[in-house]
C-alpha cells in the first residue's frame, strides 16, 4: 500500500503523462507538416519559374521599366557605338514596340540610326572594323543576322545591336539598337510612330 501511494504520486506529480505526450507529438506532427508544405510551396513556385515557357517570360518579365529607362536603356548605348567607331550620324529615330506583335506588351526601346560609310573602304571592311573596336570594349560578337548585306550583330548589358550597309544606298550604313523586353505600361492604343532624335547625336568626322 505504501508503495502504490507513493507511486500515484509520482504518476500524478509527472508531467509526461500519456495524455499530454500525445498533444506533444500531434503538435510536432502539425509543426513538421506545415514546414513541409512551405518549403514544398517554395520549391513548387521555383520550379514553376524554371519551367516557365518562353511566353509566361515574356508576358511577365522580372523587374519592369519604366517609359524612360527604355528609352535610356537603347539611347546610351547607340551613343556609345557611335562615339567608340567615330559614326558620322545622318538620322536618328526611337520607338516604342512590341516584343510579341504589334500592339501588346512587353515592350521595347528600338533606335534605327543610318551613318555614312566611306567611299575610301569597302563597306565590309568598314563594318568588320566597327565590330572590332566595339569587341575590344566589352561588347560581345553574335551571329551575322540574314537578309541584310555584311551585317554584324554585337550584344552588351542585355541590349543588341545590327549594323549593315543600308539595302537600297551602299553609301549608307544602318544601326538599329533593340534593348530589353521589360516595359509593361499600357501602350496598346499608342499610335506607332517612330520619333526623331537625331540631334541627341554629335556628328563626328
Amino acid at each position: 500500500m505504501i508503495w502504490t501511494a507513493v507511486s500515484r504520486r509520482r504518476v500524478k506529480g509527472d508531467g509526461n503523462t500519456p495524455e499530454r505526450l500525445r498533444t506533444r507529438q500531434i503538435r510536432a506532427l502539425i509543426a513538421a507538416a506545415l514546414a513541409v508544405s512551405l518549403l514544398l510551396g517554395g520549391a513548387f513556385l521555383l520550379m514553376g519559374r524554371l519551367h516557365s515557357t518562353p511566353s509566361d517570360v515574356l508576358d511577365h518579365p522580372l523587374n519592369p521599366v519604366t517609359d524612360e529607362e527604355s528609352n535610356a536603356q537603347v539611347v546610351e548605348a547607340a551613343k556609345q557605338l557611335v562615339t567608340l567607331a567615330g559614326l558620322q550620324t545622318t538620322s536618328a529615330s526611337y520607338v516604342l514596340m512590341s516584343c510579341k506583335n504589334r500592339d501588346d506588351p512587353p515592350y521595347q526601346g528600338a533606335i534605327y540610326l543610318t551613318f555614312a560609310l566611306p567611299a575610301a573602304t569597302t563597306a565590309n571592311t568598314y563594318l568588320t572594323t566597327i565590330e572590332a573596336t566595339l569587341v575590344t570594349h566589352g561588347w560581345t560578337e553574335g551571329l551575322p543576322p540574314n537578309g541584310h548585306a555584311f551585317a554584324k550583330t554585337v550584344a552588351k548589358n542585355a541590349v543588341t545591336v545590327i549594323i549593315y550597309r543600308h539595302d537600297d544606298d551602299p553609301s549608307v550604313g544602318v544601326l538599329r539598337v533593340y534593348g530589353q523586353c521589360r516595359n509593361v505600361n499600357p501602350h496598346r492604343n499608342d499610335t506607332t510612330a517612330w520619333i526623331d532624335i537625331t540631334d541627341q547625336f554629335t556628328r563626328t568626322g
